[in-house]
């Protein structure tokens, strides 16, 4: 398990601070969009799982569009329904069964939603993270002006006197 960093807020100055915020900021994002990215990654594994669940004996010699990239496809007939290619990721492909293809999407969906859930929680602790930072330069903030005020006290009183 990852070991977990304190740091006392209270010692550091605003700079700091706003330092901290901005970091945790862009982790933020850079975490979200990860979340955005796997979310996508679960919807494909699911429409390929349900395209594949249609694919029957009955879809041999169908008319098919075959994706040569996202914008570009050519015509072409189901030749065997029971031989499926599967992209492995990062361009292998493997021909399987539309069992063991179905089989692979599952196992791929469950990894999706998993990491989904870990990336979730270090949203949601970033997002603490944040509001921690927030409240400690506020708190800064009331002190650099109860400061100020102090000295605009005094310098009056000594004026005063």
């Amino acid at each position: 398990m990852a070991e977990s960093k304190s740091i006392d807020l209270d010692t550091m100055s605003l700079e700091q601070l706003n330092q901290i915020k901005q970091t945790q900021e862009s982790r933020l994002q850079a975490i979200t969009q990860h979340y955005a990215t796997l979310r996508a990654s679960s919807s494909r594994f699911s429409s390929a799982s349900s395209a594949l669940s249609q694919i029957g004996p009955s879809c041999e010699s169908n008319d098919i569009m075959i994706p040569l990239t996202e914008s570009l496809y050519v015509p072409g007939k189901i030749k065997d329904t029971n031989k499926i290619m599967v992209e492995l990721g990062t361009g292998y492909y493997v021909e399987k069964n539309v069992k063991d293809a179905q089989a692979f999407l599952e196992r791929k969906s469950k990894l999706v939603d998993v990491n989904s859930e870990n990336v979730m929680e270090a949203i949601s602790a970033t997002r603490r993270n944040v509001e921690s930072v927030n409240i400690a330069m506020q708190g800064k903030m009331m002190e650099i002006r109860a400061r100020q005020e102090g000295m605009r006290q005094r310098a009056a009183d000594e004026s005063s006197s």
